[in-house]
């Protein structure tokens, strides 16, 4: 089987194999959302959730990274809550870690 995948439309096939798993998971997203009955609780949920995978995906990596990212990290989200705009939430994070760095934090 390596040969197979390791041949000239390996890639081709690859790429075609993760294209149709993509849909796969959003057509199926879609199917099974068209199924759950909207109450107000699921509603609440459904407005948590990005919120939710963003600080299960940020919060290890800074974790991780040590007290400049999580300088930035709280000057994201302290700016995010008083401008709620990304782009300068995004820009007072990278001054932070920056500015962490450069005092030797």
């Amino acid at each position: 089987m390596g040969e197979f995948i390791a041949g000239p439309a390996g890639p081709y096939l690859a790429i075609a194999a993760m294209a149709a798993a993509t849909y796969a998971c959003r057509a199926a997203g879609v199917v099974l959302m068209s199924r759950v009955r909207l109450t107000a609780s699921v509603q609440r949920a459904l407005r948590a959730l990005p919120g939710s995978i963003v600080v299960a995906t940020v919060l290890p990596i800074a974790l991780k990274a040590g007290a400049p990212a999580l300088v930035g990290l709280v000057a994201a989200l302290v700016t995010m809550s008083l401008t709620r705009h990304e782009l300068p939430a995004l820009l007072a994070g990278l001054a932070a870690v920056s500015l962490a760095r450069a005092a030797g934090i």
